[in-house]
């Protein structure tokens, strides 16, 4: 009998399971936006009426950027698994004295997903960055400061490493380099990080469970920027194409990250770090350390709030960025 009962009752909870998964299923169909509808991202809800959005192409992506108002050029790159909304709360003032460019990275957010290629190479930081350069160079600046969070503050590493003309100076939130990371490996860091590992499986592994697990949040939540977020993460494609982001990072990646070490290459721009008090990662090892080996001129500090500062911490994270941005 209790089997009987207990089997009912698995029945039960895998069919409610699957009539929430193609609830939510319906609710992300709905929501799709394609570039081809010709009406603005819906990103663009959570920037103000003087932001604009554009649709860039550059030799290798098409990519979504958000621009808006005035003074020296900054280009803005988000983290994974995000988008270009993670700037939504510091936008509005940082553009009181700058004119931004926030983008999506190739494969995130509204931008296009590129072809994969045997190596991974579609999702090295290498065309990640020309596409920044590229995109900076269509709206007419030569020169510009950077800013990057995560994913984006890697590739803010490789633009100023391989286009020491054109970063006048860069910003990099909560990251360590990729090439330190994965050359020091020990055992705090793989339990502290193992998607870091998980996400390097052969596809389509982890990007259908990441599509699956999205799916399932999408189902619950109520905040308008968790579900623009999620509106990308139930696509697989996106799953997809952040995974070879983070299998490039692994192997192209390394060895451009290798050539460069061996050739006592260093980025020569003023380059700050501002990292989260609270993330392991940065208890594990010695961040401003870490990043005074990459460069000439490095400074950084800690901020108290999550992994992603400009979203935690904001104005702390608006205060450091001004100050560095100005000086």
């Amino acid at each position: 009998m209790f089997d009987t009962r207990r089997g009912m009752l698995r029945k039960s909870m895998v069919a409610a399971g699957a009539a929430a998964f193609l609830q939510s299923k319906a609710r992300a169909d709905e929501a799709k936006w394609t570039p081809e509808s010709g009406t603005p991202s819906p990103c663009m809800k959570f920037f103000s009426s003087g932001f604009r959005n554009e649709r860039i192409k550059t030799s290798g992506a098409q990519i979504n950027a958000v621009i808006g108002g005035s003074g020296p050029p900054v280009l803005m790159f988000h983290g994974a698994p995000d988008s270009v909304i993670s700037w939504r709360l510091i936008a509005g003032d940082l553009a009181k004295d700058y004119t931004l460019v926030m983008c999506d990275l190739r494969g995130y957010g509204d931008s296009s997903r590129p072809e994969d290629k045997d190596d991974h190479s579609q999702q090295s930081k290498r065309p990640m960055a020309l596409d920044g350069v590229e995109v900076m160079q269509h709206l007419g600046y030569a020169q510009f400061r950077m800013v990057g969070h995560d994913r984006g503050g890697r590739v803010g590493r490789r633009m100023a490493l391989e286009h020491p003309d054109k970063v006048l100076k860069l910003a990099v939130l909560d990251i360590i380099p990729a090439h330190y990371l994965y050359s020091h490996v020990n055992l705090d860091f793989v339990r502290a990080y193992p998607h870091w590992f998980n996400y390097l499986q052969r596809a389509p592994g982890p990007e259908t469970q990441l599509q699956m697990q999205a799916e399932q949040m999408l189902a619950r939540v109520t905040d308008d920027a968790q579900k623009e977020y999620l509106r990308h993460r139930t696509e697989l494609s996106m799953e997809h194409c952040m995974c070879e982001d983070y299998r490039a990072s692994a192997s192209v990646d390394l060895k451009l990250d290798e050539d460069d070490v061996k050739a006592g290459k260093k980025i020569q721009c003023p380059l700050i770090t501002l990292w989260s008090a609270t993330n392991r990662v940065n208890h594990i090892y010695d961040n401003l350390a870490v990043w005074k080996e990459e460069g000439v001129n490095v400074s950084g500090k800690a901020i108290q709030g999550g992994h992603n500062l400009q979203e935690t911490a904001p104005k702390e994270t608006l205060a450091e960025l001004q100050a560095f941005l100005k000086a």
